[in-house]
């Protein structure tokens, strides 16, 4: 009897000692076994039932009120989130101890002026991946209130279950949560992400989460009802919430480890070397969205790459390396915080989001202690909208060859009304810009147009609307430093406008898909020797578009691919030390 006791009692201490030291991200193997006699729980429920009007869910870049974190494990990491992003909205802090937290943030000389501290949800087994089992911000009437909702986490972690609520009740927020049949839905955070128009990505951990032999006892969903759900309680359309496939290295399945939207038509993504850990199955799911989904606006999708870095011994996850991202970042109003590992590496990463995401100040955040876990910044926050956005949706030129008027088109909505919406434009952000006002139409759309320009020459603009309430809003949330720009170029040639190219740039061939001809445009800001070649998916050379000495400028360079066989193809342009690879489908 009394060795019974000892070893209970010794199993007791050894789960305490593991909640006090926090989870990983993984399920461990006592969560697995808790798994078979766990029950979610359902008490101090707000709303069990579907949200009584159709929701749009917000995406990351957003307008924000602030975002929530966990204070438990990695504090070191906690802080200098909170450092940067208490400087961009208010920081919730779940927390049983707010004076040793306020200590430690004073101490680091941060102000507690937009920090809030929220007390309430259940002691034992909180860990600090909020991402995960946070609600998700969502508003009725596209722009009206705001709605939060609560997934099943698929984590046996009773304190984490009840923080959605606990959350809701701080904000005074409804939380409407998916419990019940036949809307019990599995989910996680960190394996969605959405462009706030309607479109939601997953990976297809969601499919086995709540399919046959599901861990969980939910009812059995196939994919068309997990659509019909998400449908419902998120407004993700039927036939736009795209699955992938999970990779066989990442352990969590959880797509934001490698893959990002930055705005509603780009994706940042993961890039190993050729062959190595998951790249080869990121880079089909990728061609599988590009061959088979358009953005919300009926466009290809922008990709931009970013090399994922190799652990300290150089090691990828294929031979025990850490699963080091730099997609796990985390977009806040006008700031961008990403994961930082090693500088020879951080280096490129951080231009890649400062070249791709104009305006935004981007911050790197030292991750290495916490990616053992399988994890970082992503997983640990979550964003909470504020309570009355000015939803700006517009649809960026893109490079083009017509000289006439640009239209700048957005759909524009309030829940208090618009009061006004201009374009603001210029072909010199040092010299300012110039406005116009938007015309409003049927639908809440707003319309301007860009005096024509000749050829070739870059346009600046971004789109602002006022609300009756007087908020005001640009669209990109950056304006006037960050902004959206295209290029007016001549039908095909070079452009020898030098005042005009500051930078490398390969642009995504267009049209793609195509068939069987796409054009691949670039710009080279100085003179130097410049090859663009193509090469099919085993890495092999099937044609060489430019291989010379070119001067700086634009260029527009055609290919016929009229002798080659569907299927993904990638194309190279290297000029001096500049070197990068895009992709392209072709669909016959």
């Amino acid at each position: 009897m009394k060795k019974t006791f000892l070893l209970l009692l010794v199993s007791i201490i050894s789960s305490v000692n593991l909640f006090a030291q926090g989870l990983p991200h993984y399920m461990t193997e006592d969560e697995q076994a808790l798994l078979r006699t766990y029950h979610y729980p359902t008490n101090n429920l707000r709303d069990n039932n579907p949200p009584p009007t159709p929701l749009r869910t917000m995406a990351e870049w957003e307008e924000c009120q602030g975002f929530v974190i966990k204070w438990t494990q990695f504090t070191s990491i906690l802080t200098e989130i909170v450092r940067y992003g208490c400087q961009e909205g208010l920081v919730f802090i779940l927390t049983t101890d707010s004076v040793t937290v306020k200590t430690a943030l004073t101490n680091a000389s941060i102000p507690l002026t937009n920090i809030r501290f929220i007390r309430g949800y259940t002691t034992g087994n909180n860990t600090i991946w909020s991402r995960d089992y946070g609600p998700w911000a969502a508003y009725s009437g596209v722009a009206d209130s705001l709605k939060l909702i609560d997934w099943i986490y698929n984590r046996p972690r009773p304190g984490d279950d009840t923080n959605s609520v606990t959350i809701g009740q701080f904000l005074n927020v409804p939380v409407y949560r998916t419990l019940i049949a036949p809307n019990d839905l599995v989910h996680t955070g960190g394996n969605f992400m959405c462009d706030g128009n309607g479109t939601g990505f997953s990976s297809k951990l969601i499919l086995s989460d709540n399919g046959a032999g599901n861990s969980f006892g939910v009812s059995v969903k196939n994919q068309s009802q997990i659509n019909s759900i998400m449908n419902t309680w998120m407004g993700i359309g039927l036939n736009r919430y795209v699955m992938m496939e999970t990779l066989p290295y990442d352990q969590i399945h959880h797509i934001d480890m490698h893959i990002k939207l930055i705005d509603e038509e780009t994706l940042l993504v993961s890039q190993y070397p050729a062959g190595v850990a998951d790249g080869p199955q990121i880079e089909l799911n990728l061609q599988y969205i590009l061959a088979n989904y358009q953005t919300c606006y009926g466009k290809p999708y922008k990709v931009v790459r970013i090399p994922a870095p190799p652990g300290p011994n150089g090691q990828y996850p294929n031979n025990g390396g850490d699963y080091r991202t730099y997609t796990n970042s985390l977009i806040i109003n006008k700031t961008v915080l990403v994961p930082t590992y090693a500088q020879q590496y951080d280096t490129t990463a951080l231009r890649i989001y400062r070249q791709s995401m104009p305006g935004y100040k981007v911050y790197g955040i030292d991750c290495n202690s916490i990616i053992t876990s399988l994890g970082a910044i992503h997983c640990i926050t979550k964003e909470i909208g504020v309570n009355e956005p000015v939803f700006i949706s517009h649809s960026a030129i893109r490079d083009n060859s017509l000289t006439g008027v640009q239209q700048v088109k957005a759909y524009i909505k309030t829940k208090s009304g618009v009061a006004s919406a201009k374009v603001y434009w210029t072909t010199d952000t040092l010299a300012g810009y110039s406005q116009i006002p938007m015309t409003p139409s049927a639908g809440d759309t707003f319309t301007a147009n860009i005096p024509a320009q000749i050829a070739p020459k870059t346009v600046y603009y971004y789109v602002s609307a006022t609300s009756n309430s007087g908020r005001t809003v640009a669209k990109p949330l950056t304006a006037p430093t960050g902004y959206i720009k295209f290029r007016v170029m001549p039908p095909v040639g070079i452009t020898s406008n030098t005042s005009e190219v500051t930078s490398y740039s390969l642009k995504q061939n267009y049209p793609n898909p195509f068939n069987p001809e796409t054009k691949i445009s670039y710009t080279l800001p100085q003179s130097e020797f410049v090859s663009l070649k193509v090469y099919d998916v085993n890495g092999r050379e099937v044609s060489t578009l430019v291989n010379l000495y070119q001067t700086s400028g634009s260029y527009s360079v055609s290919f016929d691919a009229s002798k080659l066989s569907s299927g993904a193809y990638f194309y190279r342009l290297q000029a001096g030390s500049y070197s990068e690879f895009k992709s392209m489908v072709l669909i016959k």
